[in-house]
């Protein structure tokens, strides 16, 4: 890969932390703020640069998808890249492109060799009690199945939601953790598959 320039290292950051803390990355104008430009043209020609050197990929629809984050290169023995999950298309996999918003270094103390990861970003309170917050981010392993008291990611909807799994004969209960009485547990047949489990929780990337 091409060496990064301090504006597009600067650029990549703003970038990511977009991706990270809002699940979109900025619009043009808003990378020219971030940047000092006083044009967006100059933004423009800082996205074509790092789209020609590997670093981001322009979606079918337009949006901005960071592929490759070259600060991982100068901690490639303690980190991994994981993706971090956004938005679930209807009917694709959960680690469809589509569906990934950036690639998060991750340590790798957390990583088993010859398993799958990815990121989910927390939304709302139902699982407070398991310490994810809304906004925290939780490292899943990708696998079908889990046991009892495991916190899974399940696809319901097309919408990842993370809930403690119980099993009781032919069905399947997804219990929420909160102490707010909207959040009730949500009971699945037989037809019900686990995307993954979590493997670290209530993780705060802000």
């Amino acid at each position: 890969m091409d060496k990064m320039t301090p504006v597009e290292l600067k650029a990549i950051r703003h970038i990511r932390n977009s991706l990270v803390h809002h699940g979109h990355a900025p619009t043009v104008r808003e990378l020219q703020r971030a940047l000092g430009y006083g044009s967006p043209r100059s933004a423009s020609l800082i996205l074509s640069a790092l789209i020609s050197k590997g670093v981001l990929k322009r979606r079918p629809g337009g949006a901005m998808q960071l592929i490759h984050d070259p600060e991982e290169d100068v901690s490639n023995a303690r980190t991994v890249d994981v993706p971090l999950v956004g938005t679930i298309a209807c009917g694709a996999p959960i680690l469809a492109e589509e569906n990934i918003e950036a690639m998060v270094p991750v340590s790798k103390s957390f990583i088993r060799s010859g398993h799958r990861y990815f990121l989910l970003r927390a939304k709302g309170d139902s699982m407070t009690g398991a310490n994810i917050k809304d906004g925290d981010f939780v490292l899943v392993k990708q696998q079908p199945t889990a046991e009892n008291g495991n916190i899974v990611a399940a696809l319901i909807d097309d919408e990842a939601t993370l809930k403690e799994f119980h099993r009781s004969g032919d069905a399947v209960i997804l219990k929420p953790k909160s102490h707010n009485k909207k959040h009730q547990p949500i009971i699945l047949r037989g037809d019900f598959q686990v995307q993954g489990v979590a493997v670290a929780t209530g993780l705060d990337l802000r």
